[in-house]
């Protein structure tokens, strides 16, 4: 008879902060940080890993959570929608989706703006705008107020 499988320690930095935790290591990356850590600013639309919404920066490059088992972020440098304002001011992006409209229900919108500040902070990158918000989907709204404020925001960075 197997033995069930045990909790580990997975050390973690998330938002520049240092983490030790014991946890299943194939506990979603999501649980962790909605569950154990609290920063519930990521969100979970899908859980399946094909609306974006729980889109965040796993060792500078955007990566859904819900489809990553803690254990493979050990030793990871993490950053959630709460990483991105400092000092309790709005990050470029997110001042931009807050002037220009761009939140409706807001499920979608931390994913969104993971993935426009990534688009954005990444000017070498070869996709454009459209292409980079590609693996976001919002199910209440057209995109036109989302893109705009991701214009916005590139116009101002």
């Amino acid at each position: 008879m197997k033995e069930p499988v045990k909790e580990q320690t997975v050390e973690l930095t998330v938002n520049g902060d240092n983490y030790e935790i014991n946890v299943h290591p194939l506990k979603r990356l999501l649980d962790v940080l909605r569950e154990d850590l609290k920063l519930t600013g990521t969100k979970e639309g899908c859980g399946e890993g094909e609306c974006g919404a729980c889109t965040i920066h796993f060792d500078g490059e955007p990566a859904l959570a819900c489809m990553i088992p803690v254990c493979q972020a050990d030793g990871a440098e993490i950053t959630t929608i709460e990483g991105l304002s400092s000092d309790g001011r709005l990050s470029l992006v997110q001042e931009a989706f807050h002037q220009e409209g761009g939140t409706q229900c807001g499920i979608c919108t931390p994913g969104m703006i993971m993935s426009a500040t990534y688009y954005i902070d990444n000017p070498d990158s070869a996709e454009n705008m459209r292409e980079a918000l590609a693996g976001n989907q919002c199910r209440c709204t057209g995109y036109k107020r989302i893109f705009d404020s991701v214009e916005e925001a590139f116009k101002n960075k």
